[in-house]
């Protein structure tokens, strides 16, 4: 969230045509962080082995309060004066791309702001949805592919609103189609961009959904887009990526290459406080949720997390146990998908979702002059900090080496004690994951692996760079990893 990461032009902190004012002590307020702060801060991004970077909303938003966050947008055309301008935003695509690193734009389809300028005089009546009565979205987007929902339950979902703030905007009128269409290629034109991730992508029509979609993937095959999808079944998930069996059942295709896996996410946030190993508790629930892979037509596209701006923060949850946050990117750095991570648990930030959004996202420690605390470099990190970082960087960096993790198969077997093991492999190399969710240290037979160690000798582990003979049983540390190269 770039108004909580680095504030890196105090001079942009207030405009003259915004209406909400800096006020840093205000835990919902406008608190300075803007786009010079990201580009100050590259070396640190890139030295953590991160290679994209995903901005929440960056275009104008002028509501009265809450403006930071960027959804209620107010001018899809321009950036934010208190996060910089226009060329501001192009430098820094530039400055990414020097790095060989990409940038990802998060789009917003279905709403904009109340304050948007063309609101204000709206081009058509029904340029957004409008009802007698203010009437919110119930958010329940299975009536759209739920052939028993009722019409007027899959109405609601689809054009109420989602927030007062935030009207709903009708891409069904043609103008607006055209509208969205042209802005989005506009920016991929105009900043370089390299992907978009799309809110709430499934609270639109999906007929004009996908076809905004397939203009956008027409015009650029090689242009990925990450829906933004807030469900926890697979099969209705798997019903918003493209080319899915689940779709083709109702003769429809969303054409949107990469879904956000929130069923995985929601499991990351809860398994490593289980230590009971029955039949679907602890880590048994990660072993489930991969046993349904078969209904997605690419899982290695999926986008993979643990938390974002709207969830529970990790560290929170594991009560900065380290041991189970490192388990956490263990998993995320090996298993199928693309792995995002939020900004300040490399660092152990933690926030309590209960106290509101705004604990979920605070002020990176150092990116504002007055900072007691600067994380951004390492002489100046407490231990506590360096010792996350120090192994989110090893891991996320050796993640870059290792091609058999970004798109090979994998092969995984059924926990045992709360034990759960997984290769990842393609033709020229195996790697081997073993996670111990158990409090106790457990020796683990390699005897019921051999189907996938094969004729290896030797796994190699990837932190701590010590050899395993694979002929012997292993040992493993409670409430640890290991990510073994087998050679």
């Amino acid at each position: 969230m770039p108004d909580r990461f680095a504030n890196g032009n105090p001079n942009n902190q207030n405009d003259i045509t915004t209406v909400e004012k800096y006020n840093r002590d205000l835990p919902g307020g406008r608190h300075g962080g803007d786009i010079e702060g990201i580009i100050q801060n590259l070396d640190y991004i890139q030295s953590l082995g991160i290679t994209t970077i995903w901005c929440t909303p960056l275009c104008e938003n002028n509501e009265a309060e809450f403006s930071y966050h960027g959804y209620a947008q107010s001018d899809v055309y321009k950036i934010d004066p208190r996060f910089g301008t226009n060329e501001d935003y192009v430098r820094l695509a530039e400055e990414i791309h020097k790095r060989d690193m990409k940038l990802v734009m998060d789009y917003v389809t279905n709403h904009w702001g109340l304050s948007h300028w063309m609101l204000q005089d709206s081009p058509t009546k029904n340029w957004i949805h409008q009802f007698e009565n203010y009437t919110e979205t119930n958010h329940k987007r299975s009536t759209i592919s739920d052939i028993n929902a009722s019409k007027i339950d899959r109405n609601i979902c689809l054009n109420g609103w989602f927030v007062p703030s935030m009207p709903d905007l009708n891409i069904t009128n043609p103008l607006v189609f055209n509208y969205i269409c042209q802005n989005a290629i506009w920016w991929i034109e105009y900043a370089n961009l390299d992907g978009f991730r799309v809110d709430t992508y499934n609270y639109s029509e999906p007929e004009y959904i996908a076809k905004w979609t397939k203009a956008i993937t027409d015009e650029y095959p090689n242009f990925n887009l990450v829906g933004e999808i807030t469900m926890r079944n697979q099969g209705l998930l798997s019903y918003w990526q493209k080319d899915s069996p689940i779709g083709k059942i109702q003769n429809f295709n969303s054409h949107l290459p990469s879904v956000m896996d929130f069923a995985l996410s929601d499991a990351l946030l809860v398994v490593f406080n289980e230590d009971d190993d029955s039949w679907d508790q602890g880590i048994t629930k990660i072993y489930d949720i991969l046993s349904k892979d078969f209904l997605f037509p690419n899982v290695n596209n999926l986008l993979i997390f643990g938390e974002n701006h709207d969830t529970r923060r990790l560290n929170h949850i594991y009560n900065n146990d380290i041991r189970k946050y490192k388990m956490a990117m263990i998993m995320l750095a090996t298993l199928r998908g693309i792995p995002q991570l939020y900004y300040g648990s490399e660092i152990g930030m933690t926030g309590d979702q209960n106290l509101g959004d705004s604990d979920i996202r605070r002020d990176f420690p150092g990116g504002w002059e007055t900072d007691q605390n600067n994380a951004f470099h390492h002489k100046t990190r407490s231990e506590c900090q360096k010792a996350y970082f120090d192994f989110t960087s090893k891991l996320f960096h050796w993640r870059k080496t290792n091609e058999a993790v970004h798109f090979g198969k994998t092969t995984h077997y059924i926990p045992e004690n709360n034990v759960y093991v997984y290769f990842r492999y393609d033709s020229n190399k195996s790697v081997m994951v073993i996670i111990n969710n158990n409090p106790e240290n457990q020796n683990i037979d390699t005897e019921r692996f051999q189907e996938n160690i094969r004729n290896y000798t030797t796994g190699k582990e990837i932190i701590t760079n010590i050899n395993f003979d694979l002929s012997k049983a292993i040992s493993i540390e409670g409430k640890s990893g290991l990510i073994l190269e087998l050679e």
